[in-house]
């Protein structure tokens, strides 16, 4: 009788912790954070300086459109919401300056 409470707590355990994991997969992240996307807006792996203008607009007209206006929709948010956790500021100016404002 122990035996089979151990495993069906262990079961029941291994369940709700998977969920909780599942769910808090996609917290925090945004369209903005993924690396290789935003690898060629910025001149060193530590994403802190930009890019020239002229190399910002090359490395924007190459994403697909998904990608631009997902980015535009973070963008938005983050204009619209500033505080500080919001880590992507210059970035985004120039996503506006390049017309990039999503059409809600």
């Amino acid at each position: 009788m122990n035996y089979k409470m151990i495993c069906l707590g262990a079961m029941a355990l291994s369940l709700v912790s998977g969920v909780s994991l599942a769910a808090g997969a996609d917290t925090g992240t945004s369209a903005l954070d993924d690396p290789a996307k935003m690898e060629p807006f910025y001149t060193d792996s530590s994403m802190k300086t930009l890019r020239s203008d002229d190399a910002f607009t090359t490395a924007w007209k190459a994403l697909t459109d998904e990608d631009r206006m997902a980015m535009t929709k973070v963008c938005d948010e983050e204009m619209a919401n500033p505080n500080a956790a919001n880590t992507h500021p210059e970035f985004c100016s120039n996503v506006k300056k390049l017309g990039g404002e999503s059409k809600n």
